[in-house]
């Protein structure tokens, strides 16, 4: 069987952590042992302690290789920071006090956050020849919009629509957080957690169900995916224009 290459939206938080970990070894059955594996850092500009899930990925690769006996059935690991911060002002910060009233007076902050994680993950699948995307969202998280079954489908879609495969193979197997610390000590890897309360949003409350989420990225997501089918085709202005700076509805008005 010929090996391909998988991403993994990596925060270096217990989750993703955990799919590196069984990218490595291969044995789960939605993540064969893959070629190479393409760890995504995404830079939000909201987040503190920006070298921790650098130094998490480059201990856990030290640990996980030695546990592979011929080195040449490993797979080569690769660590890449991808900003997202201009995309996620476009998505909810330039212009919340209007999105808001829209959708129920609802805080979709970290909705609109993976919304464009997941856009830039797209976009590096697609350049760089990397045909399946892996999120490590889990059951008992599922107090966050984000990872919920609305949000996680639509996601699926999106992604089909440029060839790539996004799945969530950890989403069932961890409904309880020590089915994580488990898995993750027998790989003889950190199982404290500590990318969960990286980012300045990680404890904003929200109130939004699948209504809002929903009603929220049916609006967001034809204008994402014109936003990647430009930027793809080099069409860089037309990207621009479609999130514009928020400040520009005052000029306007």
């Amino acid at each position: 069987m010929v090996k391909q290459d998988v991403a993994i939206l990596f925060s270096g938080g217990r989750d993703s952590l955990a799919l590196y970990a069984l990218a490595m070894a291969g044995y789960h059955p939605e993540i064969q042992r893959p070629r190479k594996i393409h760890l995504i850092h995404m830079l939000n500009g909201m987040a503190r302690f920006p070298e921790f899930p650098k130094r998490r990925f480059e201990k856990a690769r030290d640990i996980l290789v030695k546990q592979v006996p011929d080195r040449q059935e490993c797979p080569e690991s690769t660590y890449v920071e991808l900003d997202m911060g201009r995309l996620f002002q476009g998505l909810w910060l330039d212009t919340y006090e209007i999105l808001m009233p829209k959708f129920g007076g609802k805080n979709l902050v970290c909705v609109a956050c993976k919304l464009g994680m997941h856009a830039k993950a797209i976009i590096y699948c697609v350049t760089n020849y990397v045909p399946l995307l892996l999120a490590g969202y889990a059951s008992r998280q599922a107090y966050y919009p984000e990872q919920t079954p609305v949000f996680m489908e639509r996601m699926e879609h999106l992604s089909q629509h440029f060839g790539i495969s996004t799945k969530y193979p950890i989403y069932s197997d961890f409904q309880e957080e020590d089915t994580a610390r488990h898995l993750l000590e027998d790989f003889g890897l950190p199982s404290t957690g500590g990318g969960e309360r990286k980012c300045m949003f990680c404890q904003t409350l929200t109130t939004a169900g699948p209504e809002e989420i929903g009603a929220y990225l049916d609006e967001m997501i034809p204008k994402i995916q014109d936003y990647i089918e430009f930027f793809l085709s080099g069409k860089i202005r037309k990207a621009a224009e479609i999130f514009p700076p928020g400040n520009k509805w005052a000029l306007q008005g």
